[in-house]
């Protein structure tokens, strides 16, 4: 028997529960009498995305984080949110509250007004959250135009860096472990950049399953050729990458957890998308451009090499 992956499962479901064609986005919108609704459902499950070291006050906020961040690639304001919570029978008030505390913190962070949920009994710790705003229109994943320039909202690799040192795999200065590892626990979304800037946006799309997965899905559906001229490697991971001996672009473009968003603009807008990150202190990084073609690139010199999508996918 064939083994099903995540997009085989998906795809089932789309067929036998869509009604019109669907296009995979980051959001879910719809309308409601004269009101655009925009929706985000998202779920952890503590065997495959929660670290045994991590706490879960910070398991709990990521939870949430998880549909903020692609709210952020949509230019949309979360207003509302639904979590479901399924919790051991054996769970203590301890842990509990701290639960509690990372759903509190991260509504806070993002002015989200919690309505409800449901509580279920099960074997392991999962949590469903489900987000919502209301938003005129939203930005696509596709929508990159020739000659556009591809951004994202800050630097990528920590993440994977600081999974491998929660899981005692790697090690490194002190301060580089502190950075990685609070990228993995305390991920904050772009949001207002996102909020502000989503008019010169031509396309956008969150990053968290990966880099690599996140500009092959953006070409694809834009039917454009991506080049990475530019790596969003920071000094500190690419001293640590080669005082230990890995692969920068394992760590850059295939690791996912990042919660930045990958966005296309006009070269005419760029100064006003950098000045807006600017006064936003939000560290936006040039990554490359787009022109006519298909697949993404990582240029080198006079060398392109394609580049794969080999982030996050469950079921692999």
């Amino acid at each position: 028997m064939t083994k099903l992956d995540e997009f085989s499962i998906i795809e089932i479901f789309q067929k036998n529960l869509v009604k019109k064609k669907f296009v995979s986005e980051d959001v879910e919108f719809f309308t409601i009498g004269k009101t655009k609704m925009v929706a985000k459902v998202d779920t952890l499950v503590e065997s495959t995305d929660i670290p045994s070291k991590m706490k879960l006050s910070d398991a709990a906020r990521k939870s949430v984080i998880a549909c903020i961040s692609d709210f952020a690639a949509k230019g949309v304001k979360p207003q509302y949110g639904i979590i479901s919570v399924n919790l051991p029978r054996t769970i203590s008030r301890i842990k509990i509250r701290d639960i509690v505390k990372g759903f509190k913190k991260a509504c806070n962070e993002y002015d989200i007004l919690i309505l409800g949920g449901d509580t279920n009994e099960g074997k392991e710790i999962v949590f469903n959250v489900c987000i919502f705003g209301e938003s005129e229109n939203i930005i696509f994943r596709k929508g990159a135009k020739k000659e556009d320039l591809v951004f994202v909202t800050g630097p990528f690799g920590y993440t994977s860096s600081g999974l491998n040192m929660i899981l005692k795999k790697k090690k490194g200065r002190d301060d580089f472990v502190r950075k990685s590892m609070n990228a993995v626990t305390n991920p904050k979304p772009k949001l207002n950049f996102g909020l502000k800037n989503k008019k010169y946006f031509s396309s956008s799309m969150d990053s968290s399953d990966g880099l690599s997965t996140t500009l092959n899905e953006m070409s694809k559906q834009s039917r454009k050729k991506f080049i990475v001229n530019n790596i969003p490697a920071m000094k500190d991971l690419k001293e640590h990458v080669k005082s230990y001996k890995l692969n920068l672009n394992n760590l850059v473009f295939h690791g996912g957890e990042e919660y930045e968003f990958v966005f296309t603009v006009s070269p005419k807008y760029k100064q006003k998308i950098l000045k807006s990150a600017k006064i936003l202190k939000t560290p936006i990084i040039e990554i490359g451009y787009v022109t006519s073609g298909t697949g993404v690139f990582v240029q080198e010199k006079n060398n392109y090499k394609i580049l794969k999508d080999l982030g996050w996918s469950h079921f692999k």
